[in-house]
């Protein structure tokens, strides 16, 4: 049943309505500015939480301005989409009281809030986009708003980083708008529908269709940072550590894909892409991009670095069990895109914790880390642990309905690319552990005067991320757990 609300759009605002008002806010106005980011967070948790049970319950809300005839800016809160909402909504929650700690007496506060809210708006825009043309705008404002959040230090290095990050995405951007309107003309809407809309089209132009969905993939596989557009994403770690954390758990390489999912399940369907031959490519694509990010993660002594090529590996887990056209995969392709980024934010979250209570930034000048900052360190090994695939972890979980799901396809060379993939994911991850935690501190970096302590706003959010990495894994099977959440998106995909 699809019941027209302004639900969706109370949610959406709940990011977008504040930004004018934050940019407008003087730098003066801290206490002011963290109450208007705290209530706008905490309500958008609220209504999602609200819309999540309604969800559940068979209620699809839509509601759409028709822009041209026949096409529709049209909001839709449907099952898949409640997924990446609430990953954004919890996540946007804990990276606010995260943010306002790292920016405490930081320049450009009220810019810096204003462009994280538009960033925030632009990926619930995204997860509710009801066609890909509503897709599109918000997948630009995106662009548009996380820019200023990339350059945001105002060095050489972060305006350079904001160049090619620019380059990058609005060449995405410019492929998407040609394959949304080829997908305008060719099929006469772009809109999502559950288990795809362009069979019988598809089926008359394979060619055509096949093509169309290489330039689909192509303008989101930008933001996905899928090889060779994976470039960009390194170079931007020189934002600020919450800026990183929203970039790689929440907002961009997640939008890529979803977009992706968007494309396979909902405009082709994933039995036209199995006919059309293309989800085979996807796949490799895919396989490519997981061991190139692990290899390239392992040469990195820059944390920060390291962990930027470790998403390029691991958001390809995703694309990989959308590719497979295995249900059991997709469960497990679903579940990485929350799981990820609850790891992944973890360990961003750390990263800028070391860089602003110890001065480290480097893998080699962890050594004794754990000892000085357990909290944070106990948080980063919990999610890396998670990330090699430790039962009973979250990561467990996703890897292993992608495991079976590839026996399910018939894929057995899968299970090998995993393995692969999570022994590499041990050679960078566990000597970084094991110089934080078993190496004595250098006599000459003990000597240096320790900076100040990190605040609380700094040293809970890791903790609480790192607890649902634990609980994710760890109580899988519970009612309204991301797993049981993605089994019912899966079996709305497939069943149509």
């Amino acid at each position: 049943m699809t019941e027209v609300t302004l639900l969706p759009l109370a949610i959406l605002l709940t990011s977008l309505g504040i930004a004018p008002i934050l940019f407008a806010l003087p730098e003066r106005s801290a206490r002011l500015r963290t109450t208007i980011n705290l209530v706008g967070a905490s309500l958008k948790v609220c209504l999602v939480a609200w819309l999540s049970w309604k969800v559940s319950q068979g209620t699809i809300y839509g509601v759409g301005f028709e822009v041209l005839p026949g096409l529709e800016l049209k909001l839709q809160a449907d099952p898949l989409a409640v997924l990446f909402i609430a990953l954004s909504s919890v996540l946007w929650l804990i990276t606010t009281v995260y943010s306002v700690g790292y920016l405490e007496k930081g320049p450009h506060r009220a810019r810096f809030f204003g462009f994280f809210s538009l960033c925030v708006a632009a990926t619930v825009g995204i997860a509710m986009a009801g066609n890909l043309f509503t897709f599109l705008v918000f997948y630009e404002l995106l662009t548009m708003a996380t820019y200023p959040l990339v350059i945001h230090k105002g060095t050489k290095e972060a305006l350079r980083a904001g160049r090619i990050y620019l380059i990058y995405t609005l060449a995405g951007g410019l492929v998407l708008l040609v394959g949304t309107l080829w997908l305008w003309v060719f099929a006469g809407s772009t809109d999502f529908v559950a288990g795809g809309m362009l069979g019988e089209i598809a089926a008359a132009s394979p060619v055509q269709a096949s093509i169309l969905f290489l330039v689909l993939i192509c303008g989101v596989g930008v933001k996905a940072a899928l090889v060779p557009f994976h470039a960009w994403l390194p170079i931007a770690m020189v934002a600020p550590a919450p800026v990183s954390a929203l970039l790689h758990a929440v907002a961009v390489v997640k939008a890529g894909a979803f977009g992706i999912m968007r494309i396979v399940y909902e405009i082709f369907g994933i039995d036209t892409a199995v006919a059309l031959g293309v989800t085979t490519p996807l796949a490799v694509a895919a396989a490519i991009t997981i061991l190139y990010g692990s290899l390239r993660a392992m040469t990195q002594d820059d944390i920060k670095k390291r962990l930027a090529y470790s998403t390029v590996s691991q958001v390809s887990y995703i694309t990989l069990g959308v590719a497979l056209a295995s249900p059991i995969a997709a469960v497990g392709a679903l579940a990485h895109l929350i799981h990820q980024g609850l790891m992944k934010i973890t360990m961003f979250m750390c990263a800028g914790n070391l860089a602003e209570g110890l001065g480290v930034k480097s893998v080699s000048a962890m050594n004794g880390v754990g000892r000085r900052m357990p909290g944070t360190m106990l948080a980063f090994s919990l999610a890396a642990l998670a990330m090699i695939g430790l039962p009973p972890l979250a990561g467990f979980v996703s890897k292993w309905y992608l495991a079976t799901g590839s026996l399910d396809a018939g894929q057995g060379w899968v299970i090998a690319l995993l393995l692969g993939s999570s022994l590499l994911n041990a050679a960078y991850f566990l000597p970084m552990l094991h110089r934080a935690w078993f190496v004595d501190e250098a006599a000459e970096s003990a000597a240096r005067p320790a900076k100040a302590p990190i605040g609380w706003m700094l040293a809970a959010p890791p903790l609480v991320t790192a607890a649902l990495v634990l609980i994710a894994g760890g109580l899988a099977n519970a009612p309204f757990s991301p797993l049981e959440w993605t089994r019912f998106v899966v079996e709305i995909e497939y069943r149509e």
